[in-house]
């Protein structure tokens, strides 16, 4: 039973569809792996057993939902009707909200079993997962790194097979950087693609989306979350078919750009990140597609500081939304000093200044949405450093910021998809000689993620990966 949780989700779904496997006995498998892995994994803030185990019943052979009885974790920064809502801050206590965000309603519509709530970094700030709550999450990969952030969690959790697919949400690349340090397929979708709703309004930066080991179980899961809902202020528009649809089409030839210059000052490119998009290059061409070396003018001066007036707000309304739950004004012991510097950096700023950073991030977007169009996708390395020691970036240390900017040197190549919007695909294709996975980026076209999920499809089958597995978890030392 313990095996089945490697497998796709979308093969699951279909064994308790045809009657071969009850979906209790799937949900039970997945509770069973989370009490054993938990304790050195460390990638769970909250177990649902007896909610999980009570849905899982009531799912019969022959149900048509395309996910049905498959277990999934949620991150714990969505909303999960009856489980604590943390963001893994001792501000939020154990705050229990009353509805589904719109995402999980999806996702317990299609089916899916809701087993739990996972990890991440403080107000998912930081590439790492670390928080001082909950303590750190550890690679399934190498216990001693982290599993990157801020769905660390989720990405933990389905690389050692507590589950075989789990919700996360990326703001800056919080899907796709840990999926490249657990080994897993990531994909942020396009802006507007998938409602936040029905607690927050329309995102600049942030899409929800998941993590999974295979292509066919992300391009399913994102037929089943993008759409529209009722209030929504701006929407990516319908793709004319499903996505498995589009998705299954004949991916080129296409016009690649590779680019290796890091959108961020001051970063350095690992050779083995280097190395990773360089041999996903050769491969691209191998398979008929036309390569071209370019370097992207998305680096300039100021780019992290205008990114951080952008997101410091969003940091500070979670922060005064945990202050009124707690029924008093949020105080600097509540929560880690890098949260509470944001705060207060955001709150020492005036509206012009957090309207003029995200004017001018908009301007960064065109600029580089405009230079990025001649090419059918754009390749780029995943992180530029190799999966960092836990406690080498956490935000509690004396100098806070320091902590954030050297997050921003590990990943620096994500953020820009979020600011332009761009759908952007994680794919875990190589292992370096550290034993750690070493993905590459795929960069789309507006709204184009079936261009992402073509190419994708294709290399998986050129280089298949879903059946790797993590040396199996040991204790911690």
């Amino acid at each position: 039973m313990r095996e089945l949780l490697f497998r796709p989700a979308t093969e699951l779904a279909r064994l308790v569809r045809g009657g071969e496997l009850r979906a209790r006995e799937l949900v039970e498998a997945s509770l069973r792996a989370i009490d054993e892995l938990e304790p050195t994994i460390n990638a769970f803030t909250y177990v649902a057993h007896d909610s999980a185990l009570a849905e899982a019943e009531r799912i019969e052979p022959g149900d048509p939902r395309p996910f049905a009885g498959v277990p999934i974790a949620i991150k714990d920064l969505k909303a999960v009707s009856g489980m604590p809502l943390t963001m893994c801050s001792d501000l939020f206590g154990d705050y229990r909200p009353d509805q589904d965000a719109f995402a999980v309603r999806r996702l317990r519509d299609a089916g899916f079993v809701l087993v739990g709530k996972t990890a991440l970094p403080e107000m998912g700030i930081l590439p790492t997962t670390e928080s001082r709550r909950f303590g750190p999450t550890h690679n399934p990969w190498g216990l001693e790194k982290t599993p990157g952030g801020s769905s660390g969690g989720s990405a933990a959790a389905v690389a050692a097979g507590m589950v075989p697919v789990a919700h996360g949400n990326d703001g800056g690349g919080s899907v796709r950087i840990p999926a490249a340090c657990c080994g897993l397929v990531g994909l942020k979708p396009a802006r507007g693609r998938v409602s936040v709703g029905p607690d927050a309004g329309h995102s600049f930066l942030v899409s929800d989306g998941v993590l999974t080991r295979t292509v066919a179980d992300t391009v399913q899961a994102l037929d089943v979350l993008a759409g529209y809902e009722p209030g929504d202020a701006t929407w990516a528009p319908r793709p004319p078919r499903p996505f498995a649809e589009l998705a299954a089409q004949d991916a080129g030839p296409l016009q690649i750009g590779l680019a290796l210059n890091p959108p961020l000052l001051g970063a350095t490119l690992h050779p083995v990140c280097e190395s990773a998009a360089r041999d996903a290059a050769a491969l691209l061409e191998s398979l008929g597609h036309e390569l071209h070396e370019i370097s992207p003018r998305w680096s300039r001066e100021g780019l992290l500081s205008e990114f951080t007036l952008a997101f410091g707000p969003w940091v500070s309304v979670t922060t005064m939304l945990g202050g009124l739950l707690a029924g008093r004004e949020p105080t600097e012991g509540d929560v880690e000093p890098l949260t509470w510097a944001l705060w207060e950096r955001a709150r020492a700023e005036n509206t012009l200044s957090f309207l003029g950073a995200q004017l001018r991030l908009e301007s960064v977007a065109r600029e580089v949405v405009g230079e990025l169009a001649p090419y059918d996708a754009v390749l780029t390395p995943a992180l530029a450093l190799r999966p960092v020691a836990i406690g080498e970036i956490h935000g509690r240390g004396p100098d806070p910021w320091e902590h954030y900017e050297r997050s921003a040197r590990f990943t620096p190549y994500t953020a820009i998809a979020n600011v332009t919007g761009l759908p952007a695909i994680s794919l875990p294709l190589y292992h370096g000689e550290d034993g750690l996975p070493a993905a590459v980026q795929l960069i789309g076209p507006p709204a184009g993620e079936q261009v992402l999920l073509r190419l994708a499809a294709q290399l998986e089958q050129a280089l298949p990966w879903a059946k790797r597995r993590p040396p199996p978890a040991s204790p911690r030392p």
